[in-house]
């Protein structure tokens, strides 16, 4: 426990130890967010899960530890404490992460939460301190640092403009930048698409199809994720996902996932090539529902999954295989999804942050005249 005196006043960050000191990590955002129209929260249950090893396979490599600011008796700042040794490992360095940060617009909240972290790293030999990031890429990540008045997503961090500010005065610099691309679904698919996908089903002879529920409980699960495991293997922080992270993956994403739009592709020897994984947006639900699955709100969500309104798809991941990039793989996805978005009524579509230097993957949006937005940071700074 570490103690920060303001003026005037004491703020004191705890090491969560007790179900009150939980529930008050869990039930901050709604303060914070209360009038932000923008905010799109998690599921109280699915942050309970991420502290729980029966829930979270990946606590197996990872030591987590969620710390709570108090100026007297009330909850003004949370945060999270992450040390990843299989990323430590595979990238050669002694980094703790920060994540879940969320924090009045109070320097000395900010500045107690960081320092919480950065002293439970030091004591277990950590040299740097990086974030927000979470225990895996596929866990939300990154600050957003511009756009603050587009709506957040059920699959990334929103926050209040003031949040950069504090990481700047505080002494953080830049580790990393994400762009997330959106697109306007186009009524036909641009012929730049068409050429190339009848290229790589014809002389290619690669094929779209959809999994079934079955096969996705079974082994083709874990066929996708090794092939996610060699595609993103270059990518900032990532680390390859276990066989019990694949089920737990499963398991949270099976029930939400319509799987007409999400395609794979397959060699003539039906190898797995590529998998794109598309869903219709659900914020508008998760908004109403304020984390909470209370029945009324698990109505709501539940008429969002099974009958939808939202005119908008999140695009959460495109991985090929690297043997076949650049053999229009991704032009097959597209030939696929823009027809089945059009019937859905998907009118626009958003992916998850791509980091700004992978020219590779932005480029592929270009036919359909693509805006970058919700820019999003990793900071880090030595402790």
């Amino acid at each position: 426990m570490k103690e920060y005196l303001t003026e005037g006043h004491q703020i004191e960050v705890k090491s969560v130890s007790t179900r009150h000191q939980m529930s008050d990590f869990i039930g901050l955002p709604r303060k914070i967010y209360a009038d932000c129209p923008q905010y799109v929260p998690d599921l109280d249950l699915d942050v309970r899960a991420m502290f729980r090893p029966k829930k979270n396979t990946a606590l197996e490599f990872c030591d987590i530890q969620p710390f709570v600011a108090y100026r007297g008796s009330e909850a003004v700042g949370r945060i999270v404490a992450i040390i990843n040794r299989r990323a430590n490992e595979r990238w050669q360095r002694a980094c703790v992460r920060f994540g879940f940060i969320e924090f009045e617009d109070d320097t000395e909240v900010s500045r107690g939460l960081l320092e919480a972290v950065g002293e439970w790293g030091r004591e277990r030999g950590m040299q740097r301190i990086i974030g927000p990031l979470g225990i895996t890429d596929f866990d939300k990540e990154g600050m957003l640092v511009e756009d603050f008045d587009l709506q957040g997503s059920m699959t990334s961090i929103y926050n209040p403009a003031y949040y950069p500010q504090h990481m700047q005065a505080l002494g953080f610099q830049k580790e990393v930048d994400w762009l997330q691309v959106r697109i306007n679904v186009p009524q036909e698919v641009p012929a730049r698409y068409q050429r190339v996908a009848q290229y790589a089903r014809e002389q290619v002879g690669l094929h779209v199809r959809k999994m079934t529920v079955e096969e996705l409980k079974g082994d083709y699960s874990q066929r996708v994720f090794q092939l996610l495991n060699e595609a993103y293997a270059q990518l900032y922080g990532f680390t390859e996902f276990t066989p019990g992270q694949v089920r737990d993956f499963v398991h949270k994403y099976l029930n939400v996932l319509d799987l007409r739009l999400v395609p794979v592709v397959e060699n003539e020897q039906g190898e797995l090539v590529g998998v794109a994984v598309t869903m219709r947006s659900i914020a508008d639900a998760l908004r109403q529902s304020r984390g909470r699955l209370l029945p009324v709100s698990w109505f709501r969500l539940l008429k969002a999954l099974r009958h939808p309104h939202s005119d908008g798809a999140e695009m959460l991941l495109v991985a090929v295989r690297q043997d076949y990039q650049g053999l229009g793989v991704n032009a097959l996805f597209f030939d696929d999804l823009i027809p089945i978005y059009n019937q859905c009524g998907i009118t626009w579509a958003e992916t998850g942050p791509q980091l700004e230097d992978n020219m590779r993957v932005l480029s592929q949006w270009k036919p359909l005249n693509p805006t970058f937005v919700k820019r999003r940071r990793c900071f880090g700074k030595e402790i």
